[in-house]
């Protein structure tokens, strides 16, 4: 039995579902009531004729099908919520939706203040912020405009560099004061260190940078690097921290500056189609603007 088109809601509901893997969560993220959840996956289910759940004790685990159609899935999800914000405000209008992807520390620490200033000059701005460090693809509208700290390759983009975000090694002067102060990067194995819960990349970047890092040597591990970033400010140890970020907090100070630093490139992106839209337009110049001289500020010197 063929699959109705136009059967979106349940398609969104067997979404949900995957997404968040039992039939309660996927209620509170739709805001419907479960037995609705339910009553919809069922009759996707019925319509294509497959199982696209069996339920084990964690909840409800996808079978192969559900998988693989929950990537055309979400590539509708993203066709529909573009479509949303493209249907805010009409095309010239400076209002309207605009969402905006970038990596979890510029999202939270950054981005915020950013995007504040633009609102005051144009209130009619609605700001969708998704915050990950995965490349959101631009191509198929799963955001408006992207933060990246790697140079787009994709065509059909716009793309501008802003500049270089630093990076170096930061503490707490208090945790500094009672613990003293490494001299050389082969100290910091004395030390309370902060860092990725996984071995990841992003050791290996390290590495390769001449800081030989091991996740057994790190005190405090999460991959979130918000996590990261309020375990420094509270004092858990040293750890790797946006040079940008660590001159607005006079209680953090440079450790080993002098023999470790790490530049990131800091691109903004959008589609080129977007440029008819004049909210996703003003949006990214002053987000290009604004971390412009978020980069300078924290090249300068210390």
């Amino acid at each position: 039995m063929s699959l109705n088109p136009l059967d979106w809601e349940s398609q969104r509901a067997f979404l949900a579902v995957l997404r968040e893997g039992s039939l309660s969560a996927a209620a509170r993220a739709l805001g419907i009531a479960q037995p609705t959840v339910r009553r919809r996956l069922d009759a996707l289910e019925r319509s294509i004729g497959v199982a696209l759940f069996t339920r084990s004790p964690s909840g409800l685990t996808p079978t192969d099908a559900a998988r693989e159609l929950g990537t055309h899935a979400e590539t509708m999800a993203a066709a529909a919520d573009a479509f949303a914000r493209a249907a805010s405000a009409d095309t010239d209008a400076a209002s309207g939706t605009v969402r905006i992807t970038a990596s979890d520390v510029m999202g939270a620490e950054v981005l915020p203040a950013v995007l504040a200033e633009l609102q005051d000059a144009q209130p009619g701005l609605v700001f969708e912020l998704s915050l990950t460090n995965r490349n959101e693809d631009l191509l198929r509208h799963e955001a408006d405009i992207a933060v990246r700290m790697v140079r787009p390759t994709q065509a059909a983009m716009v793309a501008t560099r802003v500049g270089v975000v630093e990076l170096g090694f930061y503490a707490r002067a208090a945790y500094l004061e009672k613990h003293g102060t490494p001299t050389a990067l082969d100290e910091l194995g004395r030390f309370a260190l902060i860092g990725p819960d996984r071995e990841t990349a992003y050791l290996s970047t390290l590495r390769a940078l001449g800081v030989d890092l091991k996740r057994s040597m790190l005190s405090c591990r999460t991959d979130s690097q918000v996590a990261q970033l309020g375990a420094i400010r509270a004092g858990l140890g040293i750890g790797i921290c946006q040079k940008g970020l660590a001159l607005r907090d006079p209680l953090l100070v440079p450790v080993l500056a002098n023999e470790f630093r790490y530049e990131l490139e800091t691109w903004v992106t959008m589609h080129e189609d977007l440029r008819r839209m004049r909210r996703v337009r003003a949006t990214f110049a002053h987000l290009v603007a604004a971390l412009t001289s978020y980069c300078n500020a924290g090249s300068a010197p210390a």
